[in-house]
């Protein structure tokens, strides 16, 4: 009996051993797994144009850093705390929304109507799930209507009254379009309200779409999540005085925004009529899967190539599935600002 209890004693204690040395085996593995997925990165932008250093005054300037920064800063909290993608993207516009210093929720621009026309979609790189809106009149945050469309609707894309309606039934928030009142977006909607022309948002020359154009005010974000997931989310105030309810690129998927995580995350800025045309954000894709093109080199024929080609001005935010981040604009500056996978932040306007 006692050979018996001592062999036992034996394997028992070999079992635990091995037991032992195999959790320490997994929580090694474990470990470098969570430090391999915990690499996050964000870039985020505020509009690309004309943007030049006598543009702005110091106040203004500071205020448009103070805004980025506040929106970046919070982006990189959240993922570094392991929040989703997409749950990130959407905090980090909401501050950009609330912002009256670009066209897109508080900041947007006046339709020929007098009212406030906004658009906004998202899209989620890891399975292709997305959600979009166009013409809202009454939504304080559209890039939250896109986002819960997104994970709610069997639709993808609502418009108007119908988009507002799902809000309603969802319980997003409603506001009084008088919110949306901004004295200087007014203003350049009285110059241009008796004629044909249109503007982007901020001009500071000639108030004609196409001439002396300073600053497209879209709003934009582009995530790498602490699981490795890629995202992005574009919102916009469209141009003013614009007509029969006009719809850009920001809300259209691969147009304005896209997201996949076999290559890259993107959120365009500009004359929406020629991102359309050359479906800028997806073509950044094709660039990548389909001629394994680097991100840069992506980009880079995008916005100096195709939309050059027509006559196009404006920028993109793009993130490769390694966190790699692309600042690309024709325009002399764009407002944007990212946290890279090393945790360094960057800030720019010109």
């Amino acid at each position: 009996m006692k050979i018996y209890f001592k062999y036992l004693a034996i394997v028992l204690f070999a079992f635990l051993v091995i037991s032992v040395n195999g959790q320490d085996f997994d929580s090694k593995n474990i470990s470098k797994d969570r430090t391999l997925k915990s690499k996050t990165a964000i870039a985020i932008h505020g509009g690309a144009g004309n943007i030049i250093k006598k543009s702005l005054s110091e106040t203004e300037e500071q205020a448009y850093l103070a805004v980025l920064d506040s929106a970046v800063s919070l982006g990189h909290k959240l993922l570094e705390n392991g929040v989703k993608g997409t749950d990130v993207v959407v905090e980090v516009i909401k501050i950009l929304e609330d912002s009256p210093l670009f066209n897109a929720g508080k900041g947007s621009v006046f339709s020929n109507s007098g009212i406030n026309e906004m658009d906004a979609a998202i899209m989620d790189g890891k399975n292709l799930k997305c959600g979009a809106v166009t013409n809202l009149t009454s939504i304080k945050n559209p890039i939250e209507l896109a986002h819960c469309i997104m994970k709610k609707s069997k639709f993808i894309f609502l418009n108007g009254q119908g988009a507002e309606q799902f809000a309603k039934e969802n319980n997003i928030k409603i506001v009084d379009p008088q919110y949306f009142f901004d004295k200087k977006r007014w203003e350049d909607y009285l110059k241009l309200k008796d004629s044909s022309k249109t503007s982007l948002d901020h001009d500071r020359g000639s108030i004609e779409y196409n001439i002396s154009i300073n600053k497209y005010g879209t709003v934009g974000c582009v995530v790498l999540d602490s699981d490795g997931n890629l995202a992005a989310g574009t919102s916009t105030g469209g141009i003013t005085n614009k007509k029969y309810n006009r719809i850009g690129d920001s809300p259209l998927i691969g147009a304005g925004t896209y997201a996949n995580n076999n290559t890259c995350a993107v959120s365009c800025t500009g004359r929406g009529e020629d991102f359309i045309k050359i479906v800028a954000a997806h073509q950044l894709h094709n660039y990548i899967e389909m001629k394994e093109m680097s991100i840069e080199d992506a980009a880079q024929k995008v916005i100096e190539e195709d939309l050059e080609n027509v006559d196009g001005r404006g920028g993109l935010i793009a993130m490769d599935k390694n966190g790699k981040i692309i600042f690309k604009f024709n325009t002399k500056g764009m407002f944007r600002a990212s946290f890279n996978t090393n945790g360094t932040k960057f800030i720019a306007i010109y």
